[in-house]
């Protein structure tokens, strides 16, 4: 187990190695920052959507900010290692079970999900995942589809390319140890001016389920801590849990009403407050959003769908015959023999991961330059879009897919994608008549 799980890590950390070689052989010719570039290598193949940037010209084109990309790169993995290792070591003490589904295969502690580069299709769906992988601030992703549609196989497999986080050991909300202004209220004085103990976890997967209460989703009074200390004790709810990582929400539409309406305001805030007798509690919330519903089984507001950046349909039709028969070949192997489905993807999924953390670091200096945010503002202006909400999340989109790009700059092609992705569903004239003056996307 302890091997396996190491494999990936040492792929990944031998890739990074030869990136830097790269990059002194490259710093020692030329100090121009335009000649320090890492790239990553990528398998050959067709570019079939951003998940193949594993197997596509987009990933050939994959570079590193210098050493301080890789200085990054190389941190997160060594914790990737330290999780990795770990979960190793408690499956090796466990019994091993196994229970088979149509989503994912648990042996023993460990849960493999269904890889999400074995997907077959559905191509702009992944594409939102990752670019809600580079920014979770991105505003959510909303899935709509049928029944077996892979709705929830691509959420979870997208949880398995999220890089592990550093938390603070004593934080009941996933904490981050270097950046104070996001801890929740009282830790800074439970810590003291000691040094912080910090932990090193895999990316939290919260699923909220449907007949969930407010006090589970946001938080309340544990009485029977505060009876045995005689003092009120807070005692977390999901929303806590899920900070830093992935929150998942099954069948949206069928969800409470009130329930829905306060998930999404703390969501939007980013803060969670909690107001109980004798008890007044913040902490922030920041997950990933990814929702998914069944049309058939009832539909959505469009209050609650104009809270999403991202709102994409699995029903599209199928690319041809042997797509399906691909897609039933692959489900039949994964559920017959899961640890060879997921070896077969590994060095796409390890690629993805890399490709993730480069673009986080990207993001935070992407620019984007104002002719672009009136050339975005203008197609919502012509898709009569309600609100002001389409044209932001647009610019975080074009700003996460170039940084997924390795730029940080916004170009015409990440224009036109985030139009695609979020102001096009949100027209109310699908076909506006064409405007001679229209300049292409600057």
């Amino acid at each position: 187990h302890l091997r396996r799980a190491r494999e990936p890590v040492l792929s990944m950390v031998a890739t990074m190695l030869s990136t830097q070689a790269m990059h002194a052989m490259r710093l020692s010719s030329n100090t121009s920052r335009s000649n320090v570039r890492a790239r990553v290598s990528a398998t050959p193949g067709s570019r079939a959507g951003p998940i193949h940037a594993l197997s596509s010209s987009r990933s050939e084109a994959m570079a590193g900010r210098a050493l301080k990309t890789v200085r990054v790169v190389r941190s997160s993995l060594r914790r990737a290692g330290r999780v990795q290792a770990t979960v190793a070591q408690e499956a090796e003490s466990k019994p091993k079970s196994v229970s088979l589904d149509a989503a994912s295969i648990t042996f023993g502690a460990g849960r493999s999900s269904y890889p999400l580069a074995a997907v077959v299709g559905q191509e702009d769906i992944k594409s939102a995942l990752l670019l809600g992988a580079v920014d979770p601030q991105l505003g959510g992703i909303l899935i709509s589809g049928r029944r077996g549609t892979a709705k929830s196989i691509m959420a979870r497999g997208l949880h398995e390319l999220m890089p592990p986080i550093d938390c603070i050991k004593n934080s009941y909300c996933n904490a981050d140890p270097e950046d104070p202004t996001e801890w929740e209220d009282g830790l800074a004085d439970k810590l003291g001016d000691g040094e912080i103990e910090t932990v090193i976890k895999k990316t939290p997967f919260v699923q909220i389920p449907l007949g969930v209460t407010e006090d589970r989703l946001l938080g309340t009074v544990d009485i029977e801590e505060s009876m045995k200390t005689g003092k009120t004790v807070f005692q977390p709810g999901l929303l806590a849990e899920a900070h830093r990582g992935i929150l998942y929400v099954d069948e949206l539409n069928l969800l409470d009403d009130g329930i829905c309406n306060l998930l999404l305001n703390v969501l939007a805030e980013g803060v969670n407050v909690v107001e109980r007798e004798g008890l007044s509690v913040r902490h922030p919330c920041k997950p990933l959003l990814i929702a998914t519903y069944n049309p058939e089984e009832g539909s959505l507001r469009d209050h609650l769908l104009d809270r999403f950046a991202i709102n994409l349909s699995s029903d599209k039709p199928w690319g041809g015959f042997e797509d399906r028969v691909s897609a039933v070949k692959r489900a039949t192997e994964f559920q017959n023999v899961p640890v060879e489905v997921v070896e077969e993807s590994r060095e796409q999924s390890e690629l993805a991961k890399t490709q993730i953390i480069l673009a986080r670091e990207y993001v935070r200096d992407v620019v984007i330059k104002p002719a672009q945010v009136k050339y975005l503002v203008t197609e919502a202006a012509r898709g009569a879009v309600q609100g002001h909400r389409g044209e932001l999340f647009a610019m975080r989109v074009a700003m996460a897919l170039a940084a997924l790009d390795s730029r940080e700059e916004v170009i015409a092609d990440d224009l036109r994608k985030a139009v695609e992705l979020v102001i096009l569903p949100r027209a109310t004239i699908l076909n506006p008549p064409p405007d001679e003056d229209q300049e292409p996307p600057p």
